[in-house]
């Protein structure tokens, strides 16, 4: 039986923009499981961006629940949030957010160290990450010597650093050229096969959403294309991207 890492139930956030309400989510119901990939795409203001920070934690639902490895999160503290963050979510965002006097090496081993748990040594670990991520000649290298989907590919291997069984993208290949974008992706991959990782990425460019196990697509804060919790197969995955 599949084991469900994330579950939204009828998830809705409100905002307030001056004397405006505007609903930026519309009672989403989504099922996510282990070791899956899953692409959420949908039009600008469509709820993506705001749905994965709820998902990770970084915003709380208006209404419904929002369960992360069988945990309630959807009342607790900030406290309590960051940690399940620390322990069960990596993220991996357009902008790398990397720390720019830092090397490559340094920036993927400084969440180990300030880890709670430490689980690994933190240079060993690293070392281990970007060399899976294809980065073993770049460790020394700071970000400014890099390109942009070596930059990416340092964030993700820092989101990776705590051993996060979930993985959550918003925009990853943004800010990056056709190739580096895929190489991105590929990268992703790699770590959802050999780690076991689930990871779940909005995305606006269809041709990777298509690569991935699954797709949602939002539309007006709503899931529209089938029941979330299905896994459709690969045709249909290309057939809703298409219809995006």
């Amino acid at each position: 039986m599949r084991k469900a890492v994330i579950q939204a139930k009828q998830v809705t956030r409100n905002l307030k923009l001056g004397t405006h309400i505007v609903q930026a989510l519309r009672g989403v119901d989504l099922t996510i499981y282990a070791n899956e990939m899953v692409g959420i795409i949908g039009p600008s203001g469509s709820g993506k961006s705001t749905l994965l920070g709820i998902v990770g934690g970084l915003d709380s639902p208006t209404d419904g629940t929002i369960e992360i490895d069988g945990i309630d999160i959807t009342r607790m503290s900030e406290g309590q949030l960051t940690d399940i963050r620390n322990q069960k979510i990596g993220f991996v965002f357009q902008f790398f957010n990397l720390i720019p006097t830092l090397t490559a090496l340094e920036n993927v081993a400084l969440p180990i160290e300030f880890a709670q748990a430490r689980r690994h040594n933190p240079f060993n670990r690293a070392r281990e990450l970007l060399d899976m991520l294809g980065l073993g000649a770049r460790l020394h290298h700071r970000p400014s010597e890099l390109s942009g989907g070596q930059q990416q590919r340092v964030a993700i291997a820092r989101a990776l650093a705590n051993d996060p069984p979930i993985l959550l993208a918003d925009e990853p290949t943004g800010n990056l050229d056709t190739h580096s974008g895929e190489t991105v992706l590929q990268a992703l991959k790699t770590i959802r096969d050999e780690s076991g990782t689930t990871v779940v990425m909005v995305t606006h460019d269809q041709s990777l959403a298509a690569q991935m196990d699954r797709v949602l697509t939002l539309v007006d804060g709503r899931v529209v294309n089938g029941i979330a919790g299905d896994l459709p197969s690969a045709d249909a995955h290309q057939t809703a991207a298409a219809r995006a």
